[in-house]
């Protein structure tokens, strides 16, 4: 369910408009604010969880990254804005960001080891936007996430980008048939993305955190504890 679109913007005239204290998340993809469907309690822990590990990992390790509460990731082509779910930020490349201290904004893939969108439904309805006229759709999201986000982080170099389905929401082209929960891990080999998959008690394999001891199982019984 979307509202007809009559006018695109450009990534300036998306953060010139951006709520200070937004009731909903907004991404822009292609020229088009969407809102982001309202997450979930499962998709919150997920999250919860995944950051938690992954803070515990670099940290074990030493590595100069962090995780921020909201940042915009700027692909090369300049029309989108994406707001990942995880996203591990390199701090010693933010000095090449220019949009960094003023607008949260981070475009060269050397700032990014590692980002994560985790799978939610989708809600359909119409969007109400505060004190816009500006043309907003509805996040599709797991057709974002499988196809436009992926491409994009693909096009700008990210060198790894996971998928968390925990609830099977992606089609059978993704994740199989018949469909269950998988965690997809997409690793850049010479300029493309190859993909391994877990599910089950399989331990992930993480090129950027290669020693993570954690299994596909334990991150969507993060969804479940109750």
């Amino acid at each position: 369910m979307t509202q007809a679109l009559t006018k695109q913007v450009t990534f300036d005239e998306f953060i010139a408009w951006y709520p200070e204290n937004p009731q909903r998340r907004y991404e822009l993809h292609d020229g088009v604010i969407v809102e982001m469907a309202p997450p979930t309690g499962d998709h919150e822990e997920v999250v919860g969880f995944l950051a938690t590990k992954l803070t515990l990992e670099y940290s074990r390790l030493n590595l100069p990254y962090f995780i921020p509460k909201t940042t915009f990731i700027k692909p090369i082509e300049g029309k989108s804005a994406y707001s990942p779910d995880v996203l591990l930020l390199n701090r010693p490349n933010l000095i090449n960001e220019p949009l960094w201290k003023k607008e949260s904004t981070i475009s060269d893939a050397a700032s990014v080891p590692l980002v994560v969108e985790v799978v939610s439904q989708c809600v359909a309805r119409v969007p109400r936007v505060e004190a816009t006229d500006e043309p907003v759709r509805v996040s599709s999201n797991w057709r974002d996430d499988y196809h436009k986000k992926l491409a994009d982080y693909e096009e700008m170099g990210i060198p790894e980008y996971w998928i968390v389905d925990y609830a099977a929401l992606g089609g059978r082209a993704f994740i199989g048939s018949p469909k269950q929960p998988t965690i997809s891990v997409y690793q850049l080999v010479e300029g493309e993305y190859q993909v391994a998959q877990f599910r089950g008690s399989n331990r992930i394999t993480s090129p950027t955190l290669s020693e993570l001891n954690i299994t596909a199982q334990q991150i969507f019984d993060a969804a479940s504890n109750f």
